[in-house]
């Protein structure tokens, strides 16, 4: 089996996760939960969106949170922007990454913006030259680019036109985003390797959500496929307000265990990571997805769980 011998991980919970939360998460879990990641060797982390808090209530504090955390030095903290306006807040705020979402359907475009495709890509140009400006790498990500809630299946071509489309315009890298979980390992192994014979010198992050239980299996054919960077979520959290069904990203410790186990080093510390999902679970006060730290007892204070604690 083709693997790499490091993986990179972004850690989307704050964002991604948290958006999808009906209850309102107070600003000083938000920021606990992001500075126990940033204590993990994680070394990216998704934080917040400078949306407008009619379309993303959850994420009406943003800049509040950049505030509050504590940054570790090594971390790349990321803020998503939907537009200009967005864009120049998240600059503001001092986020070191900026990330940009386009869908791959029509419809979920529209759903998600309210713009067509081609007026997102437009709009992209504006934040592309105000990052430019202001010295922040940003990244595009193609959501539904393996399929769509509304119209089903997605076409690779037209996944690969607006991964060139952000290439061209700046993008320090493409990520490809599962937004319903129905991809399959054939499927991700065949569109990946395609993206890397189109922009052989572009890095790509796959984003995969777990509805059906196969977003681990997508990771392995991914990575197959020459792919080393992936985005996961604490515990499990997430979903799309967009994407009806859809459940939440990989969790990060699920992911992080299994590299582990493959010999695969991360730089993550799999306990810390655990001790971040459990106090995930405190925040939204219910159960969340991630399987391991059910494996796992969690340790008592002051004792150490020996057989999660190793970093390859």
């Amino acid at each position: 089996m083709k693997t790499p011998d490091r993986v990179t991980i972004t850690d989307v919970g704050p964002r991604d996760g948290l958006q999808n939360e009906s209850r309102a998460i107070p600003l000083d879990q938000k920021v606990a939960l992001i500075n126990a990641l940033s204590e993990t060797g994680l070394t990216r982390i998704e934080t917040t969106s400078f949306v407008s808090p009619r379309a993303i209530p959850q994420m009406a504090n943003a800049a509040e949170v950049m505030a509050g955390i504590r940054r570790c030095p090594g971390v790349t903290y990321i803020g998503l922007v939907p537009n200009e306006v967005g864009a120049r807040d998240a600059i503001e705020a001092r986020v070191d990454e900026i990330a940009v979402v386009v869908s791959a359907s029509e419809s979920h475009n529209r759903a998600n913006v309210n713009r067509t495709i081609a007026e997102s890509l437009e709009g992209i140009r504006g934040i592309a030259s105000l990052s430019r400006e202001a010295g922040i790498p940003w990244s595009g990500y193609i959501s539904t680019a393996f399929g769509c809630p509304y119209e089903g299946p997605v076409e690779a071509a037209r996944v690969m036109e607006i991964a060139e489309r952000l290439r061209d315009t700046g993008a320090e890298a493409i990520a490809l985003g599962d937004t319903i979980g129905i991809a399959n390992p054939r499927q991700v192994s065949e569109i990946v390797g395609r993206l890397f014979e189109r922009l052989p010198d572009t890095p790509l992050r796959l984003h995969f959500h777990d509805t059906r239980g196969m977003a681990l299996a997508n990771v392995i054919a991914a990575m197959g496929a020459g792919a080393s960077q992936f985005d996961g979520s604490v515990g499990g959290l997430g979903g799309c307000p967009y994407a009806p069904g859809a459940s939440g990203n990989v969790a990060t410790e699920d992911l992080v265990a299994m590299l582990h186990a493959m010999g695969v080093a991360t730089g993550v510390r799999l306990e810390a990571l655990l001790e971040a999902a459990w106090l995930a679970e405190e925040i939204v006060g219910r159960p969340l997805d991630g399987r391991v730290k059910r494996a796992l007892p969690r340790p008592t204070a002051g004792q150490r769980a020996t057989q999660a604690d190793y970093v390859p």
